[in-house]
């Protein structure tokens, strides 16, 4: 079977998806029956990390003993690639001594380097530019709680960042539309977002605008990690970009709201919206588990079709 990699969220078809959250689905059903299923059985993923993490180390870790497989932690501090060793020289060793890498990094440059050198699938865990898994969560979530996302509109409030970029990859996937507002000079940047074109986002300067009508709301911190040096700017420039509940209001009825976490409470959401009826935020974060061992069920395995 030859290698694919997911780096980026438009690595993938939409059959492809909709094949992982099929999968998704079987595979957390067996989860919530306490159900074994162990098809990654002596199989090993490496993880590793030069970004902290919380959900990525947990989903993926967790989720890999799920599967029956093994799971590596190794982080840039205490490894030769925080010494100076070559991505390209740490691939080759690396991939020869395990069945999948996960990566959570600062430059997308990272992954891809690695993932060219390497002998087996390579996971984007997070960079700079791009969350797949995360959006790949987010999708599945809105899918269980409202049905296909397709037409659909999602409104992202706040910073252009790798979360944007990746719904941004989503929506030309599985055509839907963004409503995208950001503070000025912190717009999208359609080259970095990995864009084919502009089909499928708009841009508003009022955040109230873009979330008018919307199926969905989504919002992000407004200090990404690794721009702490900007925090104090950034809280006076996105002031007016806090998903509040008069925000949500404006919002279409049925509307969600989701957030990646971890959340800052008073800045980029108000507590009454994550903590509110319409926040879905402790299912997606719990998605992240399923939807991954879905995703290290098809790159390992391929196409499983039929139930085990």
């Amino acid at each position: 079977m030859a290698i694919r990699h997911f780096l980026q969220f438009k690595d993938f078809s939409r059959q492809d998806f909709e094949h992982l959250f099929r999968r998704t689905h079987w595979i957390k059903d067996r989860f919530k029956r306490y159900e074994r299923y162990w098809p990654l059985e002596d199989r090993t993923l490496v993880m590793i990390f030069e970004k902290q993490s919380t959900r990525t180390r947990l989903s993926f870790e967790a989720g890999m003993h799920q599967l029956g497989g093994a799971a590596i932690f190794l982080s840039t501090r205490d490894s030769q690639l925080g010494r100076g060793e070559p991505v390209e020289d740490a691939a080759e060793v690396i991939s020869r001594m395990c069945d999948i890498v996960m990566i959570r990094s600062f430059e997308q440059d990272i992954v891809e380097r690695f993932a060219a050198h390497s002998r087996v699938p390579v996971i984007n865990g997070l960079t700079n530019e791009y969350h797949p898994c995360q959006i790949l969560a987010d999708i599945y979530t809105f899918i269980e709680h409202r049905g296909d996302v397709a037409g659909r509109t999602v409104a992202w409030i706040g910073d252009s960042n790798n979360v944007c970029n990746t719904w941004l990859q989503a929506a030309e996937v599985f055509d839907f539309n963004v409503h995208v507002s950001t503070p000025p000079g912190y717009e999208v940047e359609p080259e970095r977002a990995g864009l084919y074109g502009t089909d499928h986002y708009e841009e508003f300067a009022d955040p109230h605008d873009a979330v008018r009508g919307a199926d969905l709301v989504t919002t992000d911190v407004w200090t990404s990690m690794g721009f702490e040096a900007e925090n104090e700017e950034r809280r006076r420039d996105f002031e007016h970009w806090q998903v509040d509940p008069e925000m949500m209001k404006l919002a279409g009825p049925d509307a969600l709201f989701m957030h990646c976490l971890p959340a800052h409470r008073g800045e980029e959401v108000a507590s009454e919206v994550i903590d509110g009826s319409q926040s879905v935020v402790w299912d997606e974060a719990e998605n992240r588990l399923h939807t991954q061992k879905a995703l290290m069920e098809y790159l390992l395995l391929g196409r499983v079709e039929e139930k085990p």
